[in-house]
């Protein structure tokens, strides 16, 4: 492998040092302590497995967290009735609706009722147009997450081409929506279904952010010579946890690669803890 390894776990390590710092700083100085409240749905095991690794990392840091669970019966006046009560409580600061929600249930009423100052996934449409406007009340995690990681790697993204594979709101628009802003300046393609011959398209970036949900989708002889791919993909083969990028392939052509797992993902959990302090402070 000719690629440097961008090590998620060990930057995110370093988001969560500070948040534990911050955190223990603003509760020493106001007597709050940031409260996260998740709500889950069903049980459905990956989403149990993130919920209780994001329940873990509030409590090394310092963060209160709760866990809503309602059963896979819930109706959709009941969840929303929940999150109205979590809206209306001033002691939680930052309110988590785990995805996927059951089939029965529609998640875009359920995330447009959450309060936009609570909301530290980002997803409420004020939040969306707040980002995009380029003055954030928060940024969504998983593309904050990685543009943290570009900024630690000292990737410069200004003047590049990042192909950004995927549309979805939580991944691909808003992560082009980062990476086109002042600052990032870079030029973003976003590939999908419906474009066409990706793979030229893709062979064209200088970042590559695959986030399609597809194992191993970017084959490695796509990855330009010398590209950054940040891989944000997870996709259980077999008993085998792969990413959207054909790893061993592109990390022989990319200049930077982020392995699955280890990657994108702790960064995800770290920038959602960070939002949530930030909640808590605006509160006041």
């Amino acid at each position: 492998m000719s690629a440097k390894l961008i090590d998620g776990k060990l930057i995110s390590a370093s988001v969560r040092q500070q948040v534990t710092d911050d955190t223990a700083a603003f509760t020493a100085e106001t007597g709050v302590t940031p409260h996260l409240a998740a709500v889950l749905v069903g049980d459905d095991p990956a989403s149990q497995v993130y919920v209780r690794n994001k329940e873990r990392a509030c409590g090394k840091c310092g963060l209160k967290s709760t866990l809503h669970r309602l059963s896979d019966q819930t109706t959709q006046q009941q969840l929303m009735d929940l999150v109205a009560e979590l809206n209306a409580d001033e002691s939680v600061h930052g309110i988590l609706v785990q995805l996927p929600l059951p089939k029965h249930l529609d998640s875009t009423p359920v995330l447009d009722s959450i309060r936009p100052s609570k909301d530290v996934d980002g997803f409420h449409p004020e939040n969306v147009g707040l980002m995009l406007q380029g003055r954030p009340r928060f940024l969504p995690c998983t593309p904050h997450g990685v543009m943290k990681m570009l900024e630690h790697e000292n990737i410069d993204t200004a003047g590049k081409h990042a192909v950004v594979i995927g549309r979805s709101d939580i991944v691909g628009k808003p992560m082009a929506g980062l990476l086109v802003q002042k600052g990032a300046d870079a030029t973003v393609t976003i590939c999908h279904s419906r474009t066409t011959d990706i793979a030229a398209v893709i062979r064209q970036a200088d970042i590559v952010v695959a986030a399609v949900g597809i194992p191993e989708f970017v084959k490695g002889d796509m990855i330009k010579p010398g590209a950054v791919a940040i891989d944000v993909g997870i996709n259980r083969v077999n008993d085998k946890l792969v990413g959207d990028v054909e790893f061993s392939a592109a990390a022989e052509r990319a200049s930077a690669i982020t392995p699955v797992p280890g990657g994108v993902g702790p960064m995800t959990i770290a920038m959602l803890l960070r939002n949530t302090l930030e909640a808590a402070k605006q509160s006041l």
